[in-house]
């Protein structure tokens, strides 16, 4: 609580304390952001003509998975927020399921960053697909 003086008027300001969490401590984004280490490493081992025909979709869409969690998160309407999150994880598929797929096929990976990336890109996909259901409760509870 906060007093406050002005002109004569006694103004209290009671603070409440909120109970957000920023995105940077978000579990699910701090995963997306390890994906994007790993797929910059992976993306920088590539030749240019690698790059161009492969690297820069996987890149794209594994750093899209992270930017479309930010953009949803700070979203107010919750179905806002799971457009923005089903995109996300349209993305991580993109990414892990198709790309990295291509990659390790073609022997563009080393092993241990293509395992790397599934480890996380699993433990991402199961973080989002949890985030989602709770903003989906989140919304039913509150009315």
């Amino acid at each position: 609580m906060i007093l406050i003086d002005i002109n004569g008027y006694l103004l209290i300001l009671i603070m409440k304390k909120k109970n957000h969490i920023l995105l940077k401590d978000l579990e699910v984004y701090k995963l997306a952001r390890e994906l994007s280490k790993i797929g910059w490493r992976i993306y920088n081992g590539l030749n240019w003509q690698d790059k161009k025909i492969m690297g820069d979709q996987f890149i794209t869409a594994t750093d899209s998975f992270g930017a479309n969690i930010a953009e949803g998160y700070s979203r107010y309407h919750y179905l806002d927020k799971i457009k923005f999150f089903y995109n996300a994880r349209a993305s991580l598929t993109e990414a892990n399921e198709h790309w990295l797929e291509i990659l390790q096929e073609r022997a563009k990976v080393k092993e241990d960053d293509y395992q790397g990336y599934k480890k996380v890109a699993d433990q991402a996909s199961l973080k989002l697909q949890n985030f989602i259901s709770a903003v989906y409760r989140a919304k039913n509870n509150i009315k």
